[in-house]
């Protein structure tokens, strides 16, 4: 694994984010910012991914993230999102979701808006009182944040108060969220449970609910297929991988055995979806191959947009189709790597962009791997 570098930052890192690219940009992505958690003094730092002026001699690149700049977080960062090239909007455990501004020109970071506990368990006025802010995503101008309170909140963000709050959405917590498109969202929670929300409808009630049967595992990481609406891909705490198809049923199309503990996070590659990375307490980041020619490999890595790609969206659905919705994916030539060899702590975090990886782990280091398709 050459083509990782590795940064010991003496904290523990909770959330690892790109910084989206502008749509037509060809380069690779440059910048990421991290959260950490579990320290006596929890921070936001953004970092470039290292020295752009010593590319060696085939072109990989040398030198270690460099620190660009970084802020102190009140509490554990649960979740972290870029709301545009700027802006970052973070979880927190005691329940608040902060807006924080990149200042690319003199290199800071400043808090730009802030929701006091927009979760909390009694109320919001107490001293205490504060319910973590699980999951936060963002559809700019747009931000949900879901909690261990049951409840979803929508804010736009320059707007002052929430534009609309589900107090009641889920009597367990809620551990993830996504947007299906832009009025819908996805929420998994701690008893096995999807359920979908249209944000046009006045009702507090899910238009869809969607479970595991059986055992209600908790659930831990949602995300949805770039290309497909309909294809969910969810990791909870006994490591499996569930692949969903919400056009039908209420049970998961796939459950593949994956991780030997909770699964952190699941993300499809933004560009290419047949690939799909995981992350799991047990110290392992899986990449999940089904696309159907190994050997050919896409010319999407040459490409930033995250959902721009060289090849029609046919070719990439047909193969997905086939790929992800099979009863049995494994045997339609599934490659599984573990991009971790010598596992030990948490991996609790990864995001992909491009041809580039970045995660962070409980052993206080960042990685970037930077050809992941090399």
């Amino acid at each position: 694994m050459e083509d990782v570098c590795a940064r010991f930052v003496s904290q523990k890192i909770s959330k690892t984010r790109w910084r989206p690219l502008p749509a037509a940009a060809l380069q690779p992505p440059d910048l990421f910012a991290t959260g950490s958690w579990d320290n006596e003094d929890n921070r936001i730092s953004v970092w470039s991914v290292g020295d752009l002026g010593n590319a060696g001699l085939n072109g990989e690149y040398q030198g270690e993230p460099q620190l660009l700049c970084d802020i102190r977080h009140n509490g554990d960062v649960m979740d972290m999102q870029f709301l545009d090239q700027e802006r970052i909007v973070v979880a927190s455990s005691t329940g608040t979701v902060t807006v924080f501004r990149h200042h690319q020109n003199n290199q800071t970071l400043s808090a730009n808006q802030q929701w006091e506990k927009a979760h909390y368990h009694v109320d919001q006025d107490t001293s205490c009182g504060g319910a973590a802010c699980t999951g936060v995503i963002c559809n700019k101008p747009e931000i949900v944040t879901v909690g261990e309170d049951g409840r979803i909140n929508l804010f736009r963000v320059d707007q002052k108060d929430a534009v609309r709050t589900i107090d009641n959405a889920d009597s367990s917590t809620l551990h993830a969220v996504t947007f299906l498109r832009t009025t819908e969202i996805l929420t998994v929670n701690s008893i096995g449970q999807l359920k979908i929300w249209d944000l046009r409808q006045q009702r507090n009630e899910p238009s869809q609910i969607f479970s595991l049967a059986g055992d209600r595992v908790p659930l831990h990481c949602v995300d949805r297929h770039p290309n497909q609406q309909h294809i969910v891909a969810t990791g909870g705490q006994d490591g499996m991988l569930s692949i969903w198809d919400i056009r039908q049923g209420t049970m998961p199309v796939s459950l593949l055995n994956a991780h030997e503990a909770e699964m952190w996070e699941v993300h499809f590659h933004p560009s290419n979806p047949d690939h799909l990375f995981t992350c799991s307490e047990d110290g392992s980041l899986w990449h999940w191959d089904t696309s159907t020619d190994i050997s050919e490999k896409p010319s999407f890595l040459h490409q930033g947009g995250r959902s721009t790609a060289y090849f029609s969206h046919n070719t990439i659905n047909q193969s997905v189709v086939s790929a992800w919705l099979s009863n049995d994916p494994t045997k339609d030539r599934m490659e599984i790597t573990n991009l971790v060899p010598n596992q030990t702590l948490s991996v609790n975090s990864l995001d992909i962009l491009g041809p580039c990886l970045v995660y962070g782990t409980d052993a206080e280091a960042i990685y970037v791997n930077r050809q992941l398709f090399a």
